[in-house]
């Protein structure tokens, strides 16, 4: 009585916002089923063109009563991926988990740095990478990636408002039960997650899950530490992403605690 089924909802970011918390701490609700692996279909280019039963091939078996949910980060940056998604289903739910944007900047050099250390790669200083001939390198990936509004706007010429519900990614990792249960409601879904699927793990510094009898942790490339930065450089990226952030509360109704 399975089958394997295009998604009914699909996180499509923010890269570093909290995407892997969330799919795995929803993966408790026994009406969720999630694929495996980020599949990058609507942002690149080489699997579009695999078509629609590529994309299905990759998704879990589910029962008629349960959601499929994939992950991919890229496409909420993605020029293509919201016309895509709009083709495919455009009555789709989407989730969007976002955090402060600096600090979203700051974990995204710290994966790629990371990845670079592993790999004998040279690295460099964030303030190297950030600071440019003394003025902030507003071209850097990183960067563009948490300016939420120009990226929201392309997502709204396809989508109303209501089928896209924001995540505070900075309350997920303090509190996951509150964000967890908004979600449940948007997808109308019974309230399956409680509070006893959580549990704080003092070594990691945050929330780990409980279900069947099992318990799991984000994997060890999760919440790494992130480099001390320079208060003036923190300073320069508050105040750049301070009208971005005025211009993206207008757009979606709602405030957020950021910097």
């Amino acid at each position: 009585g399975t089958s394997r089924r295009i998604p009914q909802t699909i996180i499509i970011g923010v890269r570093k916002g909290g995407t892997r918390a969330l799919l795995e701490m929803l993966d408790i609700h026994p009406n969720i089923v999630v694929a495996a692996t980020e599949v990058h279909f609507f942002d690149w280019d080489e699997n579009y063109v695999k078509g629609i039963d590529w994309y299905r091939s990759l998704m879990p078996f589910s029962y008629g009563n349960q959601i499929t949910i994939e992950k991919t980060p890229g496409y909420f940056t993605s020029p293509q991926a919201p016309e895509r998604i709009h083709d495919m289903n455009s009555s789709i739910k989407l989730l969007l988990i976002l955090r402060d944007p600096t600090e979203r900047v700051i974990s995204d050099y710290t994966q790629v740095y990371y990845n670079r250390v592993e790999s004998h790669k040279p690295v460099q200083l964030f303030e190297d990478i950030v600071i440019k001939n003394g003025a902030l390198n507003t071209k850097y990936k990183a960067i563009q990636r948490s300016l939420y509004d120009v990226h929201m706007e392309k997502w709204l010429k396809h989508f109303s408002l209501d089928q896209i519900h924001i995540v505070d990614g900075n309350t997920l990792i303090k509190d996951p039960l509150p964000e967890l249960q908004k979600v449940e409601r948007f997808l109308n879904l019974p309230s399956r997650i409680m509070s006893s699927n959580f549990y704080f793990n003092q070594t990691k510094g945050f929330y780990c899950i409980r279900s069947d009898g099992r318990e799991r942790c984000l994997h060890e490339s999760k919440g790494r530490p992130h480099p001390l930065v320079n208060n003036t450089v923190l300073e320069q990226l508050y105040s750049y992403f301070r009208e971005h952030n005025a211009k993206f509360y207008r757009m979606v109704n709602h405030s957020f605690d950021w910097h």
